[in-house]
């Protein structure tokens, strides 16, 4: 690599990685992957190995210095049975020796962190889940997914820098991870909103639920950790680092690699309390104390959309008490989901969901509606605080614009029996694929969520009454609208400037008339 003698280094004389240049050194290892489905996963994984391995390597080195010299062996038998790093990294499971390997170099990259993560149980089911030699049928040929050349061409690329514990920071690695993400969801279309969540919205909705320290904070659709992620670092940013009573943060997922993703996440983020499990959260809520579902300060979710595949037998069968409200219909679980969360709240829990615009709406006008039902309790018990509209196209796996549901169990006296309204499908800035909020669209919309304020053409406060006369339809843009209204001039303005363009019209006339006379035509 080529010393640039203006780059900072860090105590042990290696370049200090700042934010762009590991989105390049990602991106450049996502090119060489291009085209395949699994290149996210391959990515993430040797991202967090060589962490681990980089990190690992500096604590060691500071245990050599308070234990002194010994011999090689001896020290790694102290380290690894009083356990004085984070993650024991066997040598040869190392990242340094496996890069050095040229021949199976994918068994041997799987048999490495198959061997860490039975070093470090916490790491089971995270590091060794993606599996670098797996082979398919191709036109009726076994073929490897990623080719040992590949592999060795991005264990190169990985090793262009070292990022340990001097080199980076947590945060910057998160913010790369954060990249990556968003960088093959732009790629994968539909499919992106099962695994990511466009950090701007996870930063909006942590910013308004304000988390404080030593809250328990549960995601039951977690994907791959971001709403967790972004309350941890609002709640840093708020205390400038300085935090003495760490949030808990919870979370569920069902696909077991984006479960790994969520682990991975937090990891990487240095988060200090986290525990992620592995599951359908409707089906086998994990979270249980006593018999019954545990209950957090605040939950959040972006559950997928209208989901399906939840009929009255399984709701009938619920033997945690969650659907008191209602049983959604079969083709959409939204209000379900709502109804997991309120009752995973304690009691004087807030919470908020991303949903379909359709989830505060459908089914009024009608006579029956299960969701309009459903809907109804919640107003009529005053559990809905506040319904934010967000923009269009901001979500990968849709354009659609989407709302965000914010639910109290006990609101303060001057709410009770209001709802706040936030019309923000104009606070976006226009982007390719996919617009996206601004800081400056971002705290327009918190200073309204905080201060429960109404703004010409952005929010209005509704009372209970007024949404019922709606018949339940909840839709911000059903009461606030956004668009400019039409001027229209006086009708003697209009006269005079019609009377004033006939004038001139007749003179153009006459002279036209003159230059024909001239010529004799």
């Amino acid at each position: 690599m080529t010393k640039n003698h203006n780059q900072k280094l860090s105590n042990n004389g290696r370049p200090v990685v700042d934010i762009g240049m590991l989105e390049s050194w990602l991106k450049d290892a996502a090119n060489l992957l291009r085209g395949r489905s699994e290149g996210l996963h391959y990515i993430i994984t040797l991202l967090f190995y060589k962490r681990l391995c980089d990190v690992f390597d500096d604590e060691l080195a500071e245990v050599k210095q308070d234990i002194g010299q010994l011999d090689e062996k001896e020290f790694r038998k102290i380290v690894k049975g009083m356990k004085l790093t984070r993650f024991f990294i066997p040598k040869e499971a190392h990242f340094q020796e496996v890069r050095k390997t040229t021949v199976n170099l994918g068994e041997r990259l799987d048999n490495a962190l198959f061997l860490i993560a039975k070093e470090n149980p916490q790491l089971q089911g995270v590091i060794d889940t993606v599996q670098f030699n797996e082979t398919r049928y191709d036109a009726g040929q076994k073929k490897r997914i990623i080719s040992d050349d590949t592999l060795s061409k991005l264990l190169e690329v990985f090793n262009r820098y070292t990022i340990g514990l001097d080199e980076t920071e947590p945060d910057i690695i998160g913010r790369a991870y954060e990249y990556l993400l968003r960088l093959y969801a732009a790629g994968k279309g539909k499919t992106a909103g099962e695994f990511y969540t466009p950090g701007e919205v996870a930063f909006l909705i942590a910013r308004c639920l304000n988390p404080k320290e030593g809250e328990e904070i549960y995601d039951p659709a977690v994907g791959s950790g971001g709403l967790l992620i972004k309350n941890y670092l609002v709640l840093k940013e708020k205390l400038r680092g300085k935090i003495n009573n760490p949030l808990k943060l919870y979370g569920q997922e069902r696909d077991h690699l984006t479960y790994a993703l969520a682990k991975i996440n937090m990891f990487i983020h240095d988060i200090p309390v986290s525990e992620i499990r592995l599951g359908d959260t409707l089906l086998n809520p994990a979270f249980i104390e006593n018999n019954r579902l545990k209950k957090f300060d605040k939950v959040v979710a972006n559950p997928m959309w209208n989901q399906k595949g939840y009929d009255d037998n399984f709701y009938d069968s619920d033997k945690y008490e969650r659907f008191s409200f209602g049983y959604p219909p079969k083709n959409s679980a939204d209000w379900g989901w709502i109804q997991h969360m309120f009752a995973s709240l304690k009691p004087a829990g807030k919470m908020a969901v991303v949903l379909d615009t359709g989830a505060v709406s459908r089914g009024s006008g009608k006579n029956k509606n299960r969701e309009k039902e459903i809907r109804r309790k919640f107003i009529e018990k005053d559990f809905i605080e506040v319904i934010l509209l967000l923009p269009e196209n901001l979500f990968y796996n849709t354009g659609a614009p989407g709302i965000i549901l914010f639910i109290r169990k006990r609101k303060p006296e001057e709410r009770k029996g209001k709802i706040l309204l936030i019309n923000a499908s104009k606070e976006f800035i226009k982007g390719k694929p996919k617009n996206y909020l601004s800081e400056e669209n971002i705290k327009k919309i918190v200073d309204v969520y905080k201060n429960f304020k109404e703004v010409e053409k952005f929010s209005k406060i509704i009372t209970l009454e007024e949404a019922r006369k709606a018949d339940f339809n909840l839709s911000p843009s059903r009461f606030i609208l956004t668009f400019e209204e039409e001027k229209y001039r006086p009708v003697k303005e209009i006269r005079k400037e019609l009377s004033e363009v006939e004038e001139e019209r007749q003179r153009i006339e006459w002279r036209i008339k003159n230059l024909l006379g001239k010529f004799e035509i």
